[in-house]
């Protein structure tokens, strides 16, 4: 099992006429691995793995892992609200070679804790692959506490969370139940990098790592060698482009962001529509300022 930590970045899905657009993956999937991205994680959220066919998902992890060939890790979102297609998902990602599965917790459903236990034993018990947990309640109506991930990081369920809550005591709660090194704690908040690491956090799978890869990896290197003063000048830094990146619903903003880089098109798939003209300028304003070179 490979380390999970570090800088990764939950990538786009290039899109081009509705269909997924495999060389702009291919190359932006090149592209990071030479800015230094540790891991990269398709289908996630950002690479809008909810509205992608299972077809297109093992599309978009082929054409991943064959790019990285063993440089980066690999983590394929393999989520669903119904536990018998998050396995068949995971399934999916151990046959195509991703090195683990981010596994969001149930969406819409509101399962229980007992629901979300039983949910993540099931997909363990039936693929023996390393699954993430991904615990985002703004977009799940679900949390997942620590009692439930102790149970779960106990049980060998998982090796892994993502946690998206942007609470620190979270996780320090999760360090206190769980140890710090039992599973690997990854942050799902590109504004609190820093103190989520100091808090014990190993990484983030970060949006803003799209459009500034480079500023990613050095704000995680300089947190976890404990450089703070760095580190706090990274993560301020960064600030105004984090916000830029969710003035409307992600990951239009930073699809938005990867296209003014010259690397793809903004195109994205229904429900989402187009950002803004206004949001599109505050995106724009806020790359210049941070210095990223615009085509």
């Amino acid at each position: 099992m490979p380390r999970l930590e570090g800088s990764m970045v939950a990538i786009v899905t290039p899109m081009k006429d509705g269909a997924v657009d495999l060389r702009a993956l291919r190359e932006l999937t090149e592209w990071q691995i030479a800015e230094g991205t540790d891991g990269i994680v398709p289908c996630g959220t950002t690479g809008e793995g909810a509205t992608l066919t299972p077809a297109e998902r093992a599309e978009v992890i082929r054409a991943v892992v064959e790019v990285v060939r063993g440089r980066a890790l690999v983590i394929a979102g393999a989520g669903s609200n119904a536990t018998h297609e998050a396995i068949e998902g995971v399934k999916a990602a151990k046959a195509l070679g991703a090195d683990a599965a981010l596994v969001v917790t149930p969406y819409y459903n509101k399962p229980t804790p007992e629901g979300l236990y039983r949910h993540y034993q099931a997909i363990w018990d039936a693929t023996r692959f390393p699954v993430i947990a991904y615990n985002v309640p703004s977009r799940t109506s679900v949390d997942m506490g620590p009692e439930t991930v102790a149970r779960l990081a106990k049980a060998g369920a998982i090796v892994g969370i993502k946690e998206a809550t942007a609470s620190m005591d979270r996780q320090v709660q999760l360090v206190e139940r769980i140890g710090k090194d039992a599973i690997a704690y990854l942050s799902g908040d590109d504004f609190t990098v820093l103190p989520f690491i100091a808090c014990g956090g190993h990484g983030v799978i970060s949006v803003i790592s799209n459009i500034a890869p480079r500023a990613m990896k050095d704000l995680v290197v300089a947190a976890r060698a404990g450089d703070l003063a760095r580190a706090l000048d990274l993560q301020v830094r960064m600030a105004e482009l984090n916000r830029a990146m969710f003035v409307e619903t992600s990951p239009g903003p930073v699809k938005a962001g990867v296209a003014l880089l010259g690397r793809s098109s903004p195109e994205l798939r229904l429900p989402l529509a187009p950002i803004s003209e206004a949001s599109l300028a505050r995106v724009r304003e806020a790359m210049t300022r941070f210095g990223l070179k615009l085509a």
